[in-house]
Order: structure tokens, then C-alpha cells, then sequence
């Protein structure tokens, strides 16, 4: 199950960021019609049917066959979207890196260090080498 809805998500993550909505998909049926409609009446190919109602086409085509206009509002990848997203930037005249503030200095530690006055080298077992 875990699958399935990992799978889901997935897809609906790549269609949106594809801007491709569920209702272009239910409309695809309307685009196969609409197509076949096409190569039966002008004998356009795909491609021409795309540029047709896509591409650079598109304009004159809708002047020439305003019949077809019902037609063209049911086929998907209709809509329109525009994001966008305003960067501003302020320059001052003030200088940000020199400042007045001063950095307070420590003048205690926080530690404690005692000398130690037991020799290990004395009379234990770290002792040199003695030549006999």
C-alpha cells in the first residue's frame, strides 16, 4: 500500500510540476476525436494538427474555422499560467562590515590548572637505560 501511494504522489508531483492537470487528461479522448476529425476532412498529419491548434498555426486557423470553435475549447492544454517571482534589492550608502561595537574580552578562564609535584621518573619503573 505504502507502494501504491509513494507511486501516486510521484506522479502527481511530475504532472504538476509538468503544469498537466487531471481535467487534460479526461480531455484527451476530446484531442484523439478532434484529431481524427482533422485527418478525415484536411488529411493533416499529427504534427500539422498540433501546430494547428499549439503552435504558430494556431491563429489562422481559428480565423478560418470559427465553426470548430466548440471544438477547440474542449481540447486540453488550453489553460494559461504565469508565475512569477520578484527579487528587489536595496544598496545603502552605509558601510555593514566596519561597526562600533566592541567585542567584550574574557579576562578569567574557566579552568583550573595545579602543578603536580609526584615524579614518575624517580623511583618507579620508567626509569633509562644505566650502564653497569
Amino acid at each position: 500500500m505504502n507502494k501504491l501511494i509513494s507511486i501516486g504522489v510521484s506522479l502527481l508531483i511530475l504532472l504538476q510540476g509538468a503544469n498537466i492537470h487531471l481535467k487534460d487528461l479526461v480531455e484527451l479522448g476530446d484531442l484523439v476525436e478532434h484529431y481524427q476529425f482533422h485527418n478525415k476532412e484536411y488529411g493533416d498529419s499529427f504534427m500539422v494538427f498540433v501546430s494547428k491548434h499549439y503552435g504558430e498555426l494556431k491563429a489562422s486557423h481559428s480565423e478560418k474555422h470559427k465553426e470548430e470553435q466548440k471544438d477547440h475549447e474542449k481540447l486540453p492544454f488550453q489553460h494559461q499560467s504565469h508565475c512569477s517571482i520578484q527579487h528587489v534589492f536595496v544598496v545603502d550608502s552605509d558601510n555593514y562590515i566596519t561597526s562600533d561595537s566592541e567585542i567584550p574580552l574574557v579576562a578569567k578562564g574557566n579552568f583550573h590548572y595545579q602543578i603536580s609535584y609526584f615524579l614518575v621518573w624517580e623511583d618507579g619503573p620508567f626509569q633509562p637505560p644505566r650502564h653497569t
